[in-house]
């Protein structure tokens, strides 16, 4: 069963969506609940969010068997004006900077830490 993850009560610089982007960026076959423990969301909040994002253009997939391939269409801007002209790929550009730079967290160690 999907265990919800603690809620975080603070602000953070970055949205779920764009945590959800980055970490499909990292796999493109990556399926919602590693996601999901990855972002430390829902996996429920994580296809909602995955909805959002084709929607929006950001996202598209198709399936190979039982799984999900993704696809992230280049070029495509950041939605609000004030981040003009910068690209999705920007800034998954510079995530992908910080990331590789992080040890990489298993499920059993996001359930460690709670």
């Amino acid at each position: 069963m999907d265990r919800a993850p603690e809620p975080y009560a603070g602000w953070t610089f970055l949205t779920n969506h764009a945590r959800v982007l980055a970490a499909i960026a990292a796999d493109n076959t990556i399926r919602v609940r590693d996601i999901a423990v990855r972002c430390r969301l829902t996996e429920r909040a994580v296809q909602k969010i995955i909805t959002d994002l084709e929607e929006g253009g950001y996202l598209t997939h198709v399936r190979e068997g039982r799984s999900n391939v993704y696809r992230i269409p280049p070029g495509t801007f950041l939605r609000h004006p004030a981040d003009a002209p910068a690209t999705v790929a920007d800034l998954l550009t510079l995530l992908d900077h910080h990331e590789s730079a992080r040890p990489v967290e298993t499920p059993a160690d996001a359930r460690q830490d709670h």
